[in-house]
């Protein structure tokens, strides 16, 4: 189980990757929509995976290309905006948990109660 610290520092690296994602100047990244759904660190601070999320499916794959491209970028922000002994390397992940509870949610509502009738 993670401790606050970790988790607090979770939180702080999917503060700082949302918001230097908006300076990338990768048109691979700068023209996704994309959202970061979590992070996990290991605890010795060594690697951070990020979950990200996108609003078209479609451009998932080259996204994360231009993601691990602008690793560098985007670690030499990060570490400019949390003062670590440590900036993590960052591995991303992509996370369709979004879309598979929409289609979860789409196949719910489809699904026919039939109480009108036995009332």
């Amino acid at each position: 189980m993670a401790s606050n610290r970790i988790n607090r520092i979770n939180e702080e690296i999917q503060k700082s990757l949302a918001s230097a994602l908006m300076s990338v100047k990768d048109p691979r990244v700068a023209d996704a929509l994309i959202s970061i759904t979590r992070v996990e660190t290991t605890p010795d601070l060594r690697w951070a995976k990020v979950y990200v999320s996108f609003l078209q499916a479609d451009r998932a794959k080259d996204a994360i290309k231009g993601l691990k491209s602008a690793g560098g970028y985007l670690r030499r922000e990060l570490s400019s905006a949390l003062q670590l002994r440590y900036t993590p390397e960052l591995v991303w992940e992509l996370d369709d948990s979004i879309t598979y509870g929409a289609k979860m949610l789409k196949l719910i509502n489809s699904l026919d109660t039939g109480s009108d009738e036995e009332a």
